[in-house]
């Protein structure tokens, strides 16, 4: 979906790219010699289908339909949240043993936090390409941290939450973020 949606941001930007920059030469009257064109635009058919009783339902139709169709493709690529709760392993038919997902995640970003030289941790959980579901801690760490020892402690946590889940279908990564200026200290006087 998202290289779809590349290619036709492509080749949108190329046809309005190409049509502005023939229109600008066109305007200048400085067009390659071996393209003609006409000296003027009739626009004769236009202006009366403009003038036409129907013209402004049509206009507001299409208008809507667009406007759906742009709000249908922004709800498309809203990030999806994969939050709730999902079946365990051992759940037997008429039991369901469930898991809130919500709970691990954030629990594991408290424990991320508490690590030496972390100034703050967040947890989310979104869906994965193929289904699954991820897993993603975000910290953001001092510029005088310790970023092997940051690194173990994610690491860490990463099988620690993964394990509460229990499901091969997660998967976990952290994003690290440094921070640009040291957290200033109280200053005892």
């Amino acid at each position: 979906m998202l290289a779809l949606d590349r290619v036709l941001v492509l080749l949108l930007g190329l046809v309005l790219l190409v049509g502005g920059v023939a229109t600008a030469l066109w305007g200048a009257g400085r067009l390659p010699a071996a393209v003609t064109a006409p000296e003027e635009l009739r626009t004769g058919a236009l202006t009366r289908a403009f003038d036409a009783s129907w013209w402004t339902a049509a206009a507001a139709v299409g208008g809507v339909v667009l406007a759906l169709l742009g709000i249908r493709w922004l709800v498309g690529h809203l990030p999806a949240r994969a939050g709730g709760t999902v079946a365990l392993t051992g759940s037997a038919p008429g039991r369901r043993l469930a898991l809130d997902l919500d709970s691990p995640v954030s629990v594991a970003a408290d424990v991320l936090g508490t690590t030496a030289g972390v100034r703050s941790a967040r947890g989310s959980l979104s869906r994965g390409p193929r289904g699954g579901r991820i897993v993603t801690l975000r910290a953001v760490v001092e510029p005088t941290a310790d970023i092997p020892a940051v690194v173990t402690a994610a690491e860490g946590v990463c099988e620690d939450v993964l394990g509460v889940i229990g499901r091969t279908d997660v998967q976990a990564r952290v994003q690290v973020a440094v921070a640009r200026r040291a957290r200033g200290l109280p200053r005892a006087s």
